[in-house]
């Protein structure tokens, strides 16, 4: 059944409509950033402990499993983006109970697909392996440790999808501790089954599986217990939602499947040139998203802001929080490329990389991390787009981005340049995009403001 009452105020208006940008975009983007962080350190912590085992094999293994689980990952993150840019805009405009109503309906779809998928890719998982070129022993620990992760996809759609809201309502603080909590616990436990109990991958895989139930029980208790904003799901009224959803989710899966694909092509290029480069395509994986978290979460605070200012008709602050996010998003990409300049070798040192390894870490940490601004505004964008009702946008960049800005670059890179060329390859397709990105974001918040002003 519909809402019975259209406009009911919540106890505490939208948060972003008034007061300074800047102060929002930094206060979510640093909670967020934290709380992303987190998650990607708790990888970063499984690359680390596994690496102390001296065996590269093991660290490749975990490079090809990370480009399945990057792809199955994208379930949880679209209806993600699909909750944000729902809920987000229903509280801008005062519409608590329309927003409980798409909170629950978002759950309830997050764990119905991710099960879908998580399903058809654990049926799955050594086909795709060998399609990435993983062989022997290493085939056999990706084999393993996606076998125990893949079934936990659904735990993080739920967790993810929990943040979301919480994001939405403008507690960036509770939706950090959502993932804060995970990584504590994956970290914790990564020592104790790794180290203490020597399960080598099966114990970092294990350490995953309970960290993802954590997430997602922190997430309830933030959404249900604290906001309220878990109304109890109806049929009647999924059926009525699904459509919305859909709308955004679709292509915002679509968007983030194209990452993954490229990530996997990316893998398959290194894996030409060995387990080394393959492992050290690994550590750059996981150190990525550590050095560059702020960007990550930025993109992920873009949303909300917009979407409350969209719900509360105030085109002049859409565009600034555009401007604002792409300026903070250029000042951060610099203080990681600085960091990762300086410490180059101390990381290669801290994961006990080889020669090879160690010379692709230290290249894409001097030279190619600063390319990152360009993905960094793609990220921007996509947030926006998605907010917007534009989400097919993000698909086609993203997508031109995983194909026209990817295969070419790397094949030609790593056929001149060995595997340092597939890296840069990586790097230097994406700066069109980036580009395009940008023009398009302000193109479509003016083309939206002469509607809202009319």
């Amino acid at each position: 059944m519909a809402d019975v009452e259209p406009v009911i105020r919540a106890a505490q208006g939208p948060v972003f409509v008034t007061g300074s940008l800047l102060r929002h975009i930094l206060v979510m983007t640093g909670a967020g950033a934290i709380g992303l962080m987190a998650i990607f350190i708790g990888d970063l912590a499984n690359i680390y402990f596994l690496s102390r085992l001296g065996d590269e094999a093991i660290v490749a293994a975990v490079g090809y499993a990370s480009s399945i689980l990057f792809f199955s990952t994208s379930i949880g993150i679209g209806l993600s983006i699909a909750t944000t840019s729902l809920v987000a805009p229903a509280l801008g405009a005062g519409r608590r109970i329309r927003a409980r109503r798409l909170a629950a309906n978002a759950h309830v779809l997050a764990f119905a697909a991710s099960a879908v998928l998580s399903t058809a890719l654990w049926l799955a998982i050594g086909p795709l392996l060998e399609m990435l070129g993983a062989t022997g022993r290493t085939l056999d620990l990706a084999t393993l440790y996606l076998r125990i992760l893949i079934p936990t996809l659904p735990f993080l759609s739920m967790g993810m999808t929990s943040a979301a809201v919480l994001r939405s309502a403008g507690d960036a603080r509770r939706a950090m501790h959502v993932t804060l909590s995970g990584a504590i616990v994956n970290t914790i436990l990564d020592v104790i089954f790794i180290l203490h109990f020597g399960l080598g991958i099966e114990g970092a895989a294990l350490a995953s599986l309970l960290a993802r139930l954590v997430i997602m029980g922190v997430g309830f208790h933030g959404v249900i217990n604290v906001h309220d904003l878990l109304g109890r799901p109806k049929l009647t009224t999924l059926r009525q939602d699904v459509p919305a959803f859909s709308s955004i989710a679709a292509p915002a899966v679509l968007t983030n499947i194209a990452p993954a694909v490229g990530n996997a092509y990316v893998t398959y290029a290194m894996a030409a040139h060995g387990d080394a480069a393959v492992a050290a395509w690994a550590i750059i994986g996981r150190v990525i998203p550590v050095a560059f978290g702020a960007i990550y979460a930025l993109s992920g605070s873009v949303g909300p802001i917009i979407g409350q200012n969209y719900g509360a008709r105030s085109p002049i602050r859409m565009r600034d929080v555009f401007t604002l996010a792409l300026f903070t998003m250029t000042a951060f990409t610099s203080i990681a490329w600085i960091i990762l300049s300086v410490f180059a070798h101390d990381l290669a040192s801290v994961f006990n990389a080889g020669p090879e390894a160690r010379a692709l870490i230290v290249f894409f940490c001097r030279w190619l991390s600063p390319l990152f601004v360009f993905l960094g505004a793609l990220f921007v964008a996509n947030a926006t787009f998605n907010t917007l009702g534009r989400a097919h946008y993000s698909t086609l960049l993203n997508w031109g981005r995983a194909t026209l800005g990817t295969v070419p670059f790397v094949l030609l890179g790593g056929t001149y340049y060995g595997a340092e060329g597939v890296l840069a390859g990586n790097m230097i397709g994406g700066v069109a995009f980036g580009l395009i990105a940008i023009l398009s974001g302000y193109r479509l918040i003016a083309r939206l403001a002469n509607g809202l002003q009319a």
